[in-house]
């Protein structure tokens, strides 16, 4: 089997990466270029391929825990630390890019980065983006984190971060560990509550995102706030 070295420079992942982008990049192709080098007779993109069908896709690979990881034949704990910041750093990029000064005036960008930091946690996690009068991101804080299918959230408690921020305006979002972006009663309910506590101090809410598979549900978006 020839080694990627040996392939026409237009399908090597790495030289088709600087040619023509990331984007241009399949799931095994981008892999492939972690992961570095395959096993004896397969390529890295080979092994890369079997990699995902192993675990059902992408996503589920770069979310699999520690002994799962590196039970795979071509993995180990060096590629899974590098991994864990690789993922780490594209976090704290998207965090970096909405909290560099500017207003907040993309909702994809929020999206991007509320599904980075809590799409995947096993447990329910409720956060909260602090904005001042020009909706410039002040700060983003995981406030509570809870069970599989709940979390508890304490209205005092963000009512003393949004004075602490000297917040005029918030965003919340929380997760859905089963995958449903569906608002319940009880996500309703809170988020009525705290916007009726916040609105005696002038201070907004915008939204409120729920976090699963697929888009993330906004409250303003279906009338809700």
């Amino acid at each position: 089997m020839a080694s990627i070295r040996e392939w026409p420079e237009g399908e090597r992942p790495r030289e088709k990466l600087l040619h023509m982008g990331p984007q241009a990049l399949s799931d095994a192709e981008l892999l492939a270029i972690f992961l570095r080098t395959g096993t004896q007779g397969k390529s890295a993109v080979d092994l890369a391929r079997e990699l995902i069908k192993e675990f059902g896709g992408l996503r589920t690979l770069l979310t699999a825990n520690q002994q799962s990881f590196c039970a795979c034949h071509g993995l180990g704990q060096a590629k899974f630390a590098t991994l864990q910041a690789v993922l780490e750093m594209s976090r704290r990029h998207m965090e970096a890019v909405l909290t560099r000064g500017e207003a907040l005036t993309s909702s994809k960008q929020v999206r991007q980065l509320l599904k980075l930091k809590l799409r995947d946690y096993p447990h329910e996690v409720f956060a909260v983006i602090f904005l001042d009068k020009q909706h410039q991101v002040l700060a983003i804080e995981e406030l509570f984190k809870g069970t599989l299918d709940a979390a508890s959230i304490y209205p005092r408690e963000v009512l003393k971060r949004v004075l602490h921020h000297n917040a005029a305006a918030v965003i919340f979002a929380h997760n859905h560990p089963s995958g449903s972006t569906r608002p319940s009663q009880a996500d309703q309910q809170i988020t009525q509550s705290l916007r009726t506590l916040l609105q005696m101090i002038d201070v907004q809410v915008l939204d409120h995102f729920i976090i699963g598979e697929g888009d993330p549900y906004s409250f303003a978006e279906a009338g809700l706030i």
